[in-house]
């Protein structure tokens, strides 16, 4: 028995039915989330970007070590500079490192080495992920499985945009080295993700796409 303390958990069961209508209702508000890259330059209330973080910051994590660090920038200058670091990996990614595959894969999506919402967007959170901690007296603790906790978070954040009223994109320019330096973040936090969030733009498009239906997604063994 852990010596650490614990308390009553706090649990309100629901009706069955009233539990098939919330699942339901989820599922059709959160398939209408769209990757958008075409946005307004409307300005988002700081406190709304807050809240969808907090949201984040509650996602488990392993060993509870919550080896995440969110960086939210509306700062028009920050935003440019990652803007024109992010175009210079671009290119590099579409002229030399992405194979035919990649390319061809890319292709329906309408992608390129142009990053215009990074500029445009009132907000970009760029999510780090930490190797290890380091607490108040300076002592360095290990984190556990960082990727699936930090992935989980960045889940959670994009429900919590979603649901907000936000549109947004997940971006991932490789290598992201340059955000860390940009956003001046220590040595052991390295950049996961870059999640655009926003407005979408009067005139936004977004491609004709399909999501796989659940049989082919899931197996149920009953």
């Amino acid at each position: 028995m852990s010596d650490w303390p614990f308390e009553a958990l706090e649990f309100s069961g629901l009706p069955e039915a009233e539990m098939q209508q919330q699942a339901l209702a989820f599922y059709q508000q959160i398939k209408r989330r769209r990757t958008v890259r075409d946005y307004s330059d409307k300005p988002v209330p700081r406190d709304i970007i807050e809240n969808a973080i907090r949201a984040a910051g509650t996602a488990p994590s392993g060993a509870n070590m919550q080896p995440w660090h969110f960086v939210a920038v509306s700062n028009a200058k920050i935003k440019r500079r990652i803007k024109e670091a992010a175009e210079a990996e671009e290119k590099e990614l579409y002229s030399h490192r992405a194979g035919d595959e990649w390319l061809k894969a890319l292709e329906p999506l309408g992608t390129n080495e142009y990053k215009p919402f990074l500029e445009t967007a009132p907000w970009l959170i760029a999510v780090f992920l930490k190797k290890f901690t380091i607490d108040a007296e300076g002592k360095k603790l290990k984190n556990y499985y960082t990727a699936e906790s930090v992935g989980i978070a960045c889940g959670f954040l994009l429900s919590a945009l979603h649901f907000s009223g936000l549109v947004t994109l997940t971006h991932t320019p490789s290598p992201m080295g340059f955000l860390a330096e940009v956003l001046e973040r220590p040595k052991h936090e390295r950049a996961f993700m870059l999640i655009v969030a926003g407005y979408p733009a009067e005139d936004a498009q977004v491609p004709v796409i399909s999501k796989r239906p659940l049989h082919e997604i899931a197996t149920f063994m009953d």
